[in-house]
């Protein structure tokens, strides 16, 4: 069984380093995706913002199709979705097929994101020990990988077909072949079954708190993906070659934090964790709302990477032992918050932005990020909702063999 579980973990962190890797191939490609198809400044948000609308449907629908699907069944056949729906997006050349693809991109993303977090909770579970992270330090890896892989591909002034091909052919047999050893929750044996609450309904009420923190830290990483290049050049007088760099670090601060958070959780629990997270977030947005020139900003962006990676991972798997019988559901319920935030974070701070100014913006995510604070003991074991009445496995005891975090 221990085998088992491992193979089943190092499959799954390779499908999130997989997703890194296409999510970031279509993001940092946007405006070579505009030009290919002509598609005017005005219409470019509509079309950014189907991506997350879409892929919250996809998300929706996961938690409906996870009562009779296994959860790697539909990662198993999403992410074929998701490398083909970016192949078909560099490889149009109508507008309608653009929106096509990027339909089947944004549902299947989606369905991807929900099922890939149902396995890492459950994988979780069955190990008794926070490993969370290490999933989503496996995407930032993919984020960077796929970055670099875009940077090639403008230098060279490849055509975006021509980018996507290779990686496509490579990525797609090994998606396939990774997904034999996908572990759930009724592959794990006798672990599984610990779990207790089969039958348990997700109430959204207790369900909410993480729901509040997973739109503020989406809120918090949108600022920075879509803002952070403007802000060092046009606020604080950075080169256009230097405005680059400050995505970057935040993509290996993210990386590095994701990488030692796990020993973190089981060192000194979730709820420390969370809580130094949104501190050290807060302090990020506040050097760069205050930074005097760019290497100040850029030290701002590096806290924010340290700080806001560990909230989404976190997140999911409060979620899980929040809801110990019904996790899939809950995660599916609580991954459309990931896109509801995504949709906040950049028109709320370039309106802001506009109407005020760009550092003043930087402050509204810096104080929506301590709203996490007032929830961080959401991130704890509850106590037993449905019938037992007893405490579930404190944090703290994972690394002494509990089935809890």
């Amino acid at each position: 069984m221990t085998h088992v579980l491992r193979r089943g973990r190092g499959s799954l962190a390779f499908s999130f380093l997989v997703q890194g890797v296409a999510f970031a191939l279509l993001v940092t490609r946007i405006p070579a995706i505009q030009d290919r198809y002509g598609v005017s400044d005005a219409l470019l948000p509509a079309f950014l913002a189907a991506v997350p609308i879409l892929a919250g449907v996809g998300s929706v629908t996961t938690e409906r199709l996870v009562k009779r699907v296994r959860p790697s069944r539909l990662l198993r056949w999403s992410q074929p979705v998701v490398l083909l729906s970016l192949l078909g997006v560099g490889a149009g050349e109508r507008m309608v097929e653009l929106g096509v693809a990027l339909a089947a991109f944004g549902l299947a993303v989606g369905v991807l994101d929900a099922s890939m977090n149902m396995l890492g909770v459950s994988l979780q579970r069955s190990y008794g020990r926070s490993i969370m992270l290490s999933f989503h330090a496996a995407y930032s890896l993919g984020g960077i990988v796929g970055a670099s892989l875009a940077w090639v591909g403008a230098h060279w002034h490849l055509a975006l077909w021509v980018s996507y091909l290779p990686v496509v052919l490579v990525l797609l047999p090994a998606v396939l072949l990774g997904s034999r050893w996908y572990v759930d929750d009724r592959d794990a044996g006798p672990v599984a079954e610990e779990k207790g609450g089969e039958g348990q309904a997700v109430v959204f009420k207790w369900l909410l708190p993480l729901c509040l923190v997973m739109t503020v830290a989406y809120i918090g990483d949108s600022t920075v993906s879509n803002w952070s290049a403007k802000y060092l050049q046009d606020v604080l007088g950075s080169s256009e070659q230097m405005a680059t760099v400050p995505y970057n670090v935040y993509m290996v601060t993210t990386l590095l934090g994701r990488t030692i958070g796990d020993l973190g959780v089981r060192r000194f629990g979730a709820v420390a964790v969370v809580r130094c997270g949104a501190l050290v977030a807060a302090g990020g947005f506040a050097v760069v709302a205050a930074a005097p020139g760019a290497w100040a900003g850029m030290l701002g962006f590096t806290l924010l990477g340290l700080g806001l990676c560990v909230l989404v991972p976190q997140t999911f798997a409060a979620a899980g032992r929040l809801f110990p019988g019904a996790s899939d559901a809950a995660v599916a319920r609580l991954n459309v918050f990931n896109y509801v935030g995504f949709l906040i974070g950049s028109p709320l701070v370039g309106a802001l932005g506009d109407l005020w100014s760009y550092r003043g913006a930087m402050l509204v995510p810096m104080v929506l990020v301590l709203v996490t604070l007032v929830y961080a003991r959401s991130f704890a074991p509850q106590p037993d909702r449905y019938g037992g009445g007893h405490e579930r496995p404190r944090t703290a005891d994972v690394g002494r063999g509990s089935n809890g975090l």
